[in-house]
């Protein structure tokens, strides 16, 4: 997982060329990198799992509430960083060549300095050997957060395991696994996704639950199932947006409440 400090001029070049959209860019996320030294297969794996991508922010929500207003959404932060360019689902990608002629245009045409700039809720990332997650929101446990790090490490796992096969998964348009993005944003873990392989709506903690199954061999090979573990907990119990959101309605709209209850949830997980 990162956890970096970014340099003060690097904001600066951002707020310069984003002006009012980096101000109201007070949302903060988890990025999880997976070791991937091939760069081939990391474009083949981004392709695929862009599919599981709403599955995992459903599983991380934890922005219902912004600027004191509830907004009806589990995680606000989803769309909120969708003003950025560059930012959401990626298109697919036929290889690594044709991802290195989209980084080259947009660097030759002014566009960005490098693909550091590229912010899509996974991608490639453009220093270290690692496929990048950027889609979840903050996990206020520190337990949870682990699971979901340690999931998204099985399921490259087991796009890796396929590849050693010559077998892969179907890769779904942008514009659907976008549907199911906005699904996780706004509904959670209570919504529906869309399982495209049948074209039908299920329900996202039934999606989750055959997820975890896909990768169980993925799992047992990295010995994983213990930090695993907490995902169950998070689909019995909800999500640290679940939690903020009852404790808002239990204490009649206490904002204050809610911050308490946050910093003792993050302080407990730290002890």
């Amino acid at each position: 997982m990162e956890q970096s400090v970014t340099p003060l001029s690097r904001y600066r070049g951002v707020l310069e060329e984003m002006q009012l959209l980096a101000q109201r860019l007070l949302i903060f996320g988890m990025h999880v990198h997976v070791g991937v030294e091939d760069r081939t297969f990391a474009i083949d794996a981004m392709n695929v799992v862009r599919y599981l991508l709403p599955h995992i922010l459903a599983l991380s929500t934890s922005s219902p509430f912004w600027m004191g207003r509830q907004t009806g959404l589990k995680s606000y932060r989803a769309n909120i960083f969708e003003d950025f360019p560059r930012s959401g689902i990626s298109d697919a990608y036929r290889s690594l060549a044709d991802y290195e002629a989209l980084i080259k245009t947009l660097v030759n045409t002014g566009c960005v300095p490098d693909a550091s700039k590229i912010w899509w809720d996974v991608r490639p990332h453009h220093q270290y050997p690692t496929l990048e997650f950027r889609v979840c929101d903050i996990s206020t446990r520190v337990d949870e957060a682990i699971a979901i790090a340690a999931l998204l490490q099985a399921i490259v796992l087991w796009l890796w395991n396929m590849r050693r096969k010559n077998i892969t998964f179907r890769v779904y348009r942008r514009e659907l696994i976008e549907e199911n993005r906005w699904r996780a944003a706004r509904y959670g873990l209570d919504g529906k996704l869309i399982d495209f392989g049948k074209s039908v709506e299920q329900p996202t903690r039934l999606l989750i639950r055959e997820l975890l199954d896909l990768v169980a061999e993925e799992i047992d090979e990295l010995g994983t199932a213990a930090h695993i573990k907490p995902i169950d907990s998070i689909l019995d119990h909800g999500t640290s947006a679940d939690r903020q959101l009852r404790i808002y309605s239990e204490t009649g709209g206490d904002f204050m409440a809610v911050v308490d209850h946050l910093i003792a949830e993050t302080k407990k997980g730290l002890s």
